[in-house]
């Protein structure tokens, strides 16, 4: 693979979820000499006890664009408020044009099942977005030329490990993220206002729940000692054939759950 035409984007539904949930897959690929872009699907402004959603939407979006810069990310910005992301068609006209702007061959976004429904839905919006990228007569808001490059969307796992329903969710695939945690952590930690709002709302130490984590995703891969987990969504629709360019980007320190796969389609698997 051209390391050097490798493009990543990452698209959180809140300023900090990349940070938490993505960043050390992120800062691996820009290591591998990928262009990285961080998207934050929301506004944020509904982390706060204490500010109107005007002012804590400035806030979390300048603690956000602040973490792109010092990740060397270029950082995209909100297509609807915090609890107001949604697949309707203007908003997935709205995050089309971000998909056909960033032409990524790599997606990350959040995973299907998550307790947070800004989680999901972001899951559900950037999927579309990416479905219609090459779509001649679909028109994105700004307007955007058709992009039919080819794409590949890695799920991350959810917040907690489990899904709406209280199932367990296994990754398929393990990125070692070891040798940048503390990066990773220095990214998280720019996000001041969350840092606070979880320990008034929830008593939530975000930066050691960030790390308690990635440490529990490292053990279940039975070979890292931190790591953050993915599953790769179906090719049909994004690309000819069912290819894993972040393996390819990272080498060794992405490890494929052969069992993982095989539970997928045991038996005979259909032609990629």
């Amino acid at each position: 693979m051209d390391h050097e035409a490798l493009v990543a984007l990452a698209a959180g539904a809140h300023p900090d979820d990349i940070e938490f949930m993505m960043a050390g897959t992120v800062l691996l690929l820009r290591n591998a000499g990928a262009r990285i872009h961080m998207w934050s699907v929301s506004d944020g402004s509904l982390g706060s006890v204490d500010k109107s959603r005007e002012a804590t939407a400035k806030v979390r979006l300048a603690e956000a664009r602040a973490s792109a810069d010092a990740a060397g990310a270029e950082f995209h910005g909100p297509v609807a408020p915090d609890m107001g992301i949604s697949c309707d068609p203007d908003m997935v006209a709205r995050a089309a044009a971000v998909i056909r702007s960033v032409r990524p061959r790599i997606i990350l976004v959040h995973s299907p099942g998550d307790y947070h429904p800004d989680h999901e839905n972001s899951c559900r919006l950037v999927v579309a977005a990416a479905f219609v990228r090459g779509f001649q007569d679909y028109r994105t808001v700004p307007d955007m030329p058709p992009w039919d490059g080819e794409v590949t969307i890695y799920h991350a796992l959810p917040y907690g490990l489990l899904d709406g329903l209280r199932r367990r969710v296994a990754a398929g695939q393990y990125v070692n993220t070891a040798e940048v945690m503390g990066e990773k952590r220095r990214l998280l930690e720019m996000h001041h206002s969350q840092l606070e709002w979880l320990r008034e709302s929830l008593d939530l130490d975000y930066l050691e729940g960030m790390e308690l984590m990635s440490s529990e995703v490292g053990r279940a891969s039975g070979r890292f000692n931190h790591s953050e987990g993915w599953r790769r969504h179906l090719h049909l629709g994004f690309s000819r054939t069912d290819s894993d360019p972040l393996s390819e980007a990272l080498g060794p320190l992405c490890w494929t759950d052969p069992a993982y796969e095989e539970s997928l389609a045991p038996g005979d698997r259909p032609p990629r």
